[in-house]
């Protein structure tokens, strides 16, 4: 049976070099290379979600391959595509390099410029590697769970937009629909989903920064179980301490929770840093909420643009909320999407903050009535991304906004 190889490289004159060498390969079957960690990322979820067997034996990783560094997009596949052997290709071959390659879940590192024989024994023996672990796991997709969980980000076009209440009721409503749900709270110095849900906690996403292979047991110690089910991975007390969790941690943070949880929900509070922007960035998708005024709108348009500039999102993969919207007020969804260029979800949250004054003073947010047309428009909203069956939500969608729809990163949510 031919070995699958999947090259990821950036530059143009390493793809022809690398997958020349790899046509030469006996048995190997080179498939068409992804120049970007993206691109990987969603190539591998494409195939995994049809397969097992689908995916590549082995997966070659160029040392400039980018924008999220070579080390930790190894760490991301070898924790989603367990089954997924791959190699380091790079000019640095030092044993520091090699160690920290294998601690990133690397199977092989081979040095630039290329060997023949050397890149042949190395897919070789990756490529058994691969088919062991297959063999252990077994063909069918009920045993494998690499292609890890759904992963939706909630920003806020400025603050007091809602960003926190929708976040935490898109998390109530998977996980009251069965699916194991993660809440994590990345608004790292002002977050209050703590006090949204009237809990008091000693550990926190800070707690998770400095290390560097965490563990389900780990990450099972800095999560707070929530009477709900939900599991709750909350932002720091100390609000200095937000700066200890960086765009590193939070691939890693991110990407743990996703290889443990079927939906994983973060609220990145309306203030973009470095931790925030990555996982907007590994996000399958990325909702930016706003409410339907001139100041709110005018944040949206900036942020939108901030996260095209600096690659992290582009628009037509962003999925604008008008929340306290109303029939009568002038800035409707259809310019909205106008104004910003985004796609507007199709369900709108209407404003009734008398709903929510008292589950909001008494720190219990999770208590709001199920006749709450807050609730039943958020709840809606998680059945329009994927997050809980139809027949699962509350049963209404809440007011209807003219919507060009949303676009996700990857097919299949939750």
């Amino acid at each position: 049976m031919p070995t699958r190889i999947l090259p990821a490289v950036g530059d143009p004159d390493a793809v022809r070099s690398i997958t020349t060498l790899l046509s030469q390969l006996p048995d190997a079957e080179p498939v068409a290379p992804v120049v970007d960690s993206t691109q990987l990322v969603d190539t591998l979820a494409r195939l995994a979600a049809e397969s097992v067997d689908e995916l590549p034996e082995v997966v070659v990783v160029h040392e400039r391959i980018g924008p999220v560094p070579a080390l930790e997009l190894i760490r991301e596949v070898a924790l989603r595509f367990p089954a997924v052997g791959v190699i380091l290709v790079t000019t640095d071959a030092s044993p520091g390099l090699f160690a920290a390659a294998m601690d990133s879940g690397a199977r092989g590192l081979v040095a630039l410029p290329l060997s023949y024989e050397e890149l042949a024994h190395r897919v070789q023996a990756v490529a058994q590697w691969s088919v062991g672990v297959r063999r252990h796991l077994g063909h069918g997709a009920d045993v494998f769970t690499g292609v890890g969980g759904t992963v939706v980000t909630v920003s806020g076009a400025k603050g007091g937009v809602g960003t926190t209440l929708t976040a935490i009721q898109l998390a109530l409503a998977a996980q009251a629909s069965g699916r194991g749900t993660a809440l994590l709270d990345m608004d790292l110095q002002t977050g209050d989903i703590a006090s949204y849900l009237d809990v008091q906690f000693r550990r926190s996403v800070a707690d998770l920064a400095t290390i560097t292979d965490i563990s389900p047991r780990v990450l099972a110690d800095a999560v707070f179980r929530h009477d709900t089910g939900l599991a709750l991975l909350l932002a720091p007390g100390e609000g200095e301490r937000g700066e200890e969790v960086t765009d590193r941690a939070a691939r890693q943070i991110v990407s743990a929770l996703r290889s443990r949880y079927e939906v994983v929900v973060v609220d990145c509070g309306a203030q973009l840093g470095g931790a925030g922007a990555a996982a907007v960035e590994m996000a399958d998708t990325a909702l930016l909420v706003t409410t339907p005024d001139v100041l709110a709108v005018r944040g949206a348009k900036r942020t939108v643009r901030m996260w095209d500039r600096l690659q992290i999102r582009k628009a037509e993969e962003t999925t604008v909320v008008v929340n306290r919207h109303t029939r009568g007020t002038e800035i409707q969804p259809a310019l909205i999407s106008k104004i910003t260029g985004t796609g507007v979800a199709s369900t709108t949250v209407p404003a009734n903050f008398k709903e929510l004054q008292g589950v909001v003073d008494a720190g219990r947010i999770h208590a709001l009535d199920n006749k709450s047309t807050v609730k039943q428009a958020l709840w809606g909203l998680a059945g329009e991304l994927g997050l809980v069956k139809a027949s699962e939500g509350a049963g209404h969608r809440g007011s209807r906004g003219s919507s060009v729809g949303f676009r996700r990163r990857r097919d299949g949510g939750g």
